[in-house]
């Protein structure tokens, strides 16, 4: 075989799709039936009704609704119209998480809106830099800023997880019963139900980034 052969032989391998170091599972696609199935779960549950009342309300067997919920059958329009009416939202609704369109938050440089929290004590800001628009988690990330005259505080607790990375400054940082020495490149990650806070102000003013998530309700 010559060499000219050999070279038209040589099998073109694609590319894999790069993914991250995350163990995050790759993004589903779903198919319309599963998007108005959830919608149609989603809004039930924050009306508060069971499959079987909402069934009743909407004129169609629990068993199809069922169906519905799980994208196991494609629902006709004037059932999602008696769907939407007795859910009590726009017909839209229920179509709205098949679009393609993906959430994305971007605050400048400085422009994070500073807030005050639940809790927040003298001398601690706290600045969004940016909010989920969407989906069943929310996710708060701030830039904390304790100036000199800040006060220690263990009491917060609320719903969730949060991680905390510092960027600068020194802190004795609380939660449950222990507590964590953290400076600048230090992280930490913690169920934030039980109580925690800086316990003791070592070195000022500090700052360090604090992402919070927990289910929307």
């Amino acid at each position: 075989m010559s060499d000219k052969t050999r070279k038209t032989q040589v099998a073109i391998v694609e590319p894999e799709p790069l993914a991250t170091g995350s163990n995050a599972p790759g993004a589903a696609e779903h198919t319309l039936e599963q998007a108005i199935g959830h919608q149609v779960r989603h809004h039930r549950k924050q009306a508060g009704l069971t499959v079987a009342e909402l069934a009743v309300a909407a004129q169609i067997s629990p068993g199809m609704l069922s169906k519905i919920e799980n994208g196991q059958i494609s629902p006709s329009l004037s059932t999602l119209q008696m769907l939407a009416a007795a859910l009590n939202v726009p017909l839209t609704v229920l179509f709205s998480s098949f679009e393609q369109r993906r959430d994305c938050s971007y605050v400048r440089s400085g422009e994070g809106v500073v807030i005050r929290r639940r809790g927040t004590k003298v001398g601690h800001q706290y600045q969004l830099l940016g909010h989920s628009l969407d989906g069943d988690v929310v996710v708060e990330p701030y830039l904390i800023t304790l100036s000199d005259d800040a006060v220690a505080y263990t009491g917060f607790q609320h719903e969730g997880v949060e991680f905390i990375f510092m960027l600068t400054g020194e802190v004795e940082y609380a939660h449950a019963d222990r507590s964590y020495h953290l400076r600048a490149g230090d992280a930490i990650l913690f169920d934030s139900a039980a109580p925690h806070g800086p316990a003791r102000l070592i070195e000022t003013p500090m700052t360090y980034l604090s992402v919070i998530i927990y289910p929307r309700q």
